[in-house]
C-alpha cells in the first residue's frame, strides 16, 4: 500500500499545502480520501485525475470535499472526452451537497460521480477491505481503515476525542490522524469540545490503539506545527508531521 499526501492543511488550504486529500494505491488501484479545497491540481501531479478508481469523502465540510467541483469541470470538459462516472462514497446527503455546490443549474452531477453512502461497518472497495466508524465531529464524519496485503492504514477524518477511532485503529500499521489544535496555556483560551484533536490527544489515541506509526495531519496555518509535534511526542514516541508531497510505503 502506497500513501501520497496530496493536501494536509487543516480547515482550508495553507501557504504550503492544499486542504485534505490523500492518494492510496495498491496494485494499480487508486483510491482518494477526501478532496479538499485546492487539492485537485496537486493530485494531478501524481495521477490522471480523470481515471481514478474511487473517491471516499470522510465528511462534507468544504476543506474535505469541495474540490469535487473542480473534478466535475475536468471530467466534463477535458478535450479527451468524458470517462465513465467515478465511484464516490460519502455520508448521507453527499449527492445533494455536491450537486448544489458544483452545478446548481442542472442539480445533478451523476454524469461525473456514481454515488454510494457510507455507514459504519466493513465493505470492499477494489482490493481494499474498508472499515468505517463514525467519529466525533459536528457533521456526520467517518474514520476509515484500509487493509490490504497484510498492511493497514487508519485515517481519522476530523474528530474530537473518539473511542470509536481508537477501536477502529487498533493495531494499525499507520494512524494518519488530525491534530488541529494546540494545548491551551494559561494565557490562551480553551478550544471548542467535540471538534478536533490536539497533538497530545492524537498521540493518546495512537497510544491506546497501539498503532505502529503516527502521522499527524490537518494542522491549520495559524498553528505552529512544531508545537503540535512536540505535544504529541510527549505521549507517543516518534510521531511524524506530514507535508504535501510526502510518500509512505506500508
Amino acid at each position: 500500500m502506497k500513501l501520497t499526501v496530496v493536501g494536509c492543511s487543516g480547515s482550508g488550504p495553507g501557504p504550503d499545502s492544499p486542504a485534505s486529500c490523500y492518494l492510496v494505491e495498491h496494485e494499480g488501484f487508486r483510491l482518494v480520501l477526501d478532496l479538499g479545497n485546492g487539492s485537485l491540481g496537486q493530485l494531478a501531479r501524481y495521477t490522471d485525475v480523470r481515471t481514478l478508481d474511487a473517491v471516499l469523502l470522510s465528511h462534507l465540510h468544504s476543506d474535505h470535499c469541495l474540490d469535487a467541483c473542480s473534478f466535475v469541470v475536468v471530467h466534463r470538459y477535458h478535450p479527451a472526452g468524458r470517462p465513465p462516472p467515478v465511484p464516490l462514497l460519502g455520508p448521507p446527503g453527499t449527492s445533494r451537497r455536491l450537486s448544489a455546490a458544483c452545478d446548481p443549474g442542472s442539480g445533478s452531477i451523476r454524469d461525473v460521480f456514481a454515488f454510494a453512502e457510507l455507514s459504519e461497518g466493513s465493505r470492499e472497495i477494489g482490493p481494499f477491505t474498508v472499515g468505517l466508524a463514525r467519529v466525533n465531529h459536528p457533521v456526520e464524519t467517518y474514520a476509515v481503515r484500509l487493509s490490504v496485503g497484510g498492511s493497514s492504514l487508519t485515517y481519522s477524518g476530523d474528530t474530537g476525542a473518539s473511542p470509536a477511532l481508537v477501536e477502529l485503529a487498533r493495531g494499525s500499521d499507520v494512524l494518519l490522524c488530525e491534530a488541529s489544535f494546540v494545548e491551551p496555556t494559561g494565557a490562551e483560551p480553551g478550544h471548542p469540545p467535540n471538534l478536533h484533536l490536539t497533538g497530545r490527544e492524537a498521540a493518546d489515541h495512537a497510544r491506546q490503539a497501539e498503532v505502529g506509526r503516527l502521522l499527524l495531519t490537518h494542522v491549520p496555518m495559524w498553528n505552529d506545527p512544531s508545537r503540535v509535534l512536540a505535544e504529541a511526542d510527549a505521549v507517543y514516541a516518534g510521531p511524524e508531521l506530514v507535508s504535501s508531497g510526502e510518500v509512505y510505503q506500508l
